[in-house]
């Protein structure tokens, strides 16, 4: 059984926000659990967790970029988001445990959710940051 473009758009697309939204849950209780002290946060089930959420993600993402033939180079969007990718993950770090400070954990993790919904909306409008560039 083959499935044809848009079926495979729809799947794919769907996967990709539903992992979206399960790994910056994960995310966000984490580094709320960090800050409160726990260490279950950092314990490796739910760091295992989070790596094979993202790695799905992260697969999801390609095969719509290459489904829909998307380039950085002609949609400033994605550019945007890309770029912004690795400075989510460097903020979720030092929220989760290279900061040296609570309250620098606390920053980093509000600064990182931040990005990540910056992202959002640079998905979602197809804009970068959500606005039209001149």
């Amino acid at each position: 059984m083959s499935l044809d473009l848009a079926s495979s758009y729809f799947l794919l697309r769907t996967a990709h926000i539903a992992l979206v939204i399960a790994s910056v849950s994960l995310f966000a209780a984490r580094g709320l659990g960090a800050l409160a002290g726990g260490q279950w946060p950092l314990r490796a089930p739910w760091r295992r967790l989070s790596m094979g959420i993202d790695t799905l993600l992260l697969l999801a993402g390609v095969a719509l970029w290459v489904l829909m033939h998307h380039s950085p180079l002609r949609e400033p969007w994605l550019l945007v988001k890309l770029l912004l990718l690795p400075v989510y993950v460097v903020l979720g770090a030092l929220a989760l445990r290279r900061a040296p400070t609570r309250g620098l954990r606390a920053a980093c993790l509000i600064a990182a959710l931040a990005v990540v919904a910056l992202m959002a909306v640079s998905a979602r409008t197809r804009l970068p940051l959500g606005l039209p560039i001149a």
